[in-house]
């Protein structure tokens, strides 16, 4: 499974993961609700389960997928401070619309 991550959205969850609720977790990316070929994802922060990859990403931050998800494959997170400031989560390898949070 992939993911990819970007500087700011790198930036903000290393911030989050040092908070004390979220110590020693990681980044989990799960999806909220599926209708059609549009998919809504989430992220929260959690600990690893039998199901899950941990995926190693080039922005050390290391993000959990369900590997029986296979619209999670291939996810990409990312966060912007304009228009609106807030995370994007989007899978283009699969054609699905993107949900931001």
């Amino acid at each position: 499974m992939k993911c990819k991550i970007n500087r700011n959205a790198a930036k903000v969850l290393k911030r989050m993961l040092s908070e004390g609720e979220n110590e020693g977790k990681m980044v989990r990316v799960f999806i909220t609700s599926q209708h059609g070929n549009h998919v809504h994802y989430d992220l929260k922060f959690d600990t690893p389960t039998e199901h899950d990859e941990i995926i190693k990403t080039d922005k050390e931050i290391d993000v959990l997928l369900d590997r029986r998800e296979e619209l999670l494959d291939g996810v990409w997170i990312q966060y912007f401070y304009i228009p609106q400031e807030g995370f994007v989560i989007a899978n283009p390898s699969k054609g699905n619309h993107h949900h931001s949070i």
